[in-house]
């Protein structure tokens, strides 16, 4: 992402070999959950939220772009979903996009769209895994496992599924793309 887009702010507790332990503070994030394979389900999701802050809101107002992207396997149902234990096939997804921390909740617009949400997140400490490249299911799937067997072997213990972040526009080279795996971890 260029310079100018807000990203998320973190404290790096510790860095290990394969990750790096992470404190981020509680912030407020626009979200929605969609259906569908991983890519598929990321480039929808990122399409409605973008609605939001590319003015789909009762001000019509244009919110800056923030990164990264987060996508998350959801365990919630909707109406007509596959069952909360899908792979990576298939099954429900959460794409949220952190807002600029000149925002409160009081001060956002509200979303037009009713499928998007506004929700303020608690300070989470994760353990982060930075990888670089295109995000394809396999490459997220197996940088996931690998930050799972890290964890293991360290013997820590993890609260959630891990999700995938994204930081840059589609036009980025390969090799200059920053992608993470993050899990909260106790």
């Amino acid at each position: 992402m260029s310079s100018t887009i807000e990203q998320a702010q973190y404290s790096i507790l510790e860095s290990r070999k394969d990750y790096e332990i992470r404190l981020y503070p509680s912030h407020i994030v626009a979200e929605t959950v969609v259906q569908g394979p991983y890519g598929k389900a990321l480039n929808q999701g990122f399409r409605i939220i973008a609605g939001y802050i590319f003015g789909g809101n009762t001000r019509k107002e244009s919110i800056a772009m923030t990164a990264p992207v987060i996508e998350k396997k959801t365990s919630i149902s909707i109406a007509m979903t596959a069952p909360v234990t899908a792979s990576l096939d298939g099954g429900s997804h959460t794409i949220a996009f952190g807002m600029p921390r000149s925002y409160t909740l009081a001060t956002l617009p509200i979303p037009n769209d009713p499928r998007i949400k506004i929700v303020t997140l608690p300070e989470r400490k994760l353990a982060v895994k930075r990888f670089s490249w295109f995000r394809t299911s396999a490459r997220v799937q197996s940088k996931k496992q690998e930050l799972l067997a890290a964890l293991k072997r360290d013997m820590i213990i993890t609260k959630d599924e891990p999700e995938y972040a994204g930081y840059n526009p589609p036009w980025t080279p390969p090799w200059m793309r920053r992608n993470e795996i993050a899990v909260e971890i106790e």
